[in-house]
């Protein structure tokens, strides 16, 4: 991928015009506001990089994307690198995953300059306001372009990388893209103030240390109702969610399910391979169970090997087709783990019980349904485990 990405650069360094003074002045002028931006936030992204787990979002793109539009591309990415080289600081990752990144976004700038210019673009300064919404085009092509490199070059490589790749694990959550989506239009309000008002390019060095800390705070909340072995929601958060949707249900007169899932006999995982195989497990179903629901379902962990899922809009048979999903996605998975001595295993065969209840057959509220949820996953155990059993009609 690297040397794929050397030949992207030669195109674009090919193709981009020799810097002059005004291209330098720019330069600088992005230089100085990236710099303050990264010395002023260090703990901050410190902070927020020890806390992800998956894709994390770097802000730096406010300073990244404009040169993509004022300057050459030899400079854009002479940008990245200033960038990159005072991140490597807070940074705290393998060297070659530290790289692969650099030149990510090295990369997505070069071919984001390489595509606006090709555009044919307007000089700025001597813009009508016709002329102005073209460029408001090219720009959300450009952004386009910058946001799609990063995806194909670094998701598929995460996609590739990962046992059981999601979207989450591979392109982040919602909250990460529309961040992302805000920084890089911060980026192009930041384009604009280097050629039409030089001087105020400070106030979005301001803008991104509050920015930057905004997104601490987001992170922080986000932390609060995340399960950290499994990334669902951990009973909090998935109790809030839970609440909104069946307050959504009962206006609209329709039905929903909550199913919870119970992993027959994980003690002995933990006894036969160890406490982190078991971890391994529990991530493995969590992965599982996002891949076969549907994006307004709220998918949680309730405690221990438990798993608990809110299906909106969906009547008894509904709940049946998806359960039965679960139970055999969940018997398929094949989980690579290490054992007590360390050495590579696989565990397989695993089966889950799981009880359904149904709004409003079982209950009317959402204690309650967990409640008729959990006696019919007693029964299932009961049953002989590995099935699905229905929560009893109440008298």
């Amino acid at each position: 991928m690297e040397v794929l990405a050397v030949v992207g650069f030669a195109v674009a360094f090919l193709r981009a015009p020799t810097p002059d003074g005004s291209d330098w002045l720019e330069f600088a002028i992005l230089a100085a506001g990236a710099s303050a931006h990264i010395q002023l936030t260090r703990r901050q992204e410190e902070r927020r990089r020890n806390r992800t787990k998956t894709v994390l979002i770097d802000l730096t793109a406010v300073w990244v994307f404009p040169a993509t539009l004022v300057l050459p591309a030899t400079l854009a990415v002479l940008l990245v690198a200033l960038i990159r080289v005072q991140r490597w600081f807070t940074a705290r990752r393998p060297a070659h995953n530290f790289v692969y990144s650099s030149v990510a976004h090295g990369l997505a700038a070069a071919l984001a300059n390489l595509s606006y210019t090709a555009m044919s673009p307007q000089d700025w300064s001597t813009m009508t306001a016709g002329g102005s919404l073209r460029e408001f085009g090219l720009v959300l092509v450009t952004a386009a372009v910058y946001e799609a490199v990063q995806i194909v070059y670094v998701g598929g490589i995460l996609a590739l990388g990962s046992t059981s790749p999601t979207v989450r694990t591979v392109l982040g959550s919602k909250a990460d893209n529309l961040l992302e989506a805000i920084t890089t239009g911060l980026g192009a309000v930041t384009a604009v103030l280097v050629v039409v008002m030089p001087p105020a390019v400070a106030i979005m060095a301001v803008v991104t240390v509050v920015f930057n800390r905004l997104a601490e705070i987001d992170q922080l909340q986000d932390a609060v109702v995340t399960d950290p072995k499994t990334g669902l929601l951990n009973m909090r958060g998935w109790t809030e969610s839970a609440d909104r949707a069946l307050n959504r249900i009962r206006r609209a007169g329709s039905t929903l399910a909550v199913l919870m899932v119970d992993l027959d006999h994980f003690k002995w995982i933990n006894d036969t391979f160890g406490h982190p195989a078991g971890d391994d497990v529990l991530a493995a179903v969590a992965s599982a169970l996002s891949s076969v629901t549907r994006p307004a379902d709220v998918v949680g962990r309730f405690g221990g090997e438990e798993f608990l899922l809110l299906l909106p809009d969906a009547d008894t048979a509904a709940a049946e087709l998806a359960a039965e999903r679960v139970r055999t996605t969940i018997a398929g998975l094949r989980i690579p783990t290490t054992d007590k001595r360390g050495a590579q295993a696989t565990i397989s065969g695993r089966t889950a019980s799981i009880g359904v209840a149904t709004f409003p057959r079982h209950a009317d509220d959402l204690d309650g349904l967990l409640q008729a949820a959990d006696s019919a996953v007693y029964e299932a155990k009961e049953a002989g485990r590995n099935r699905v059993s229905f929560a009893s009609v109440p008298s």
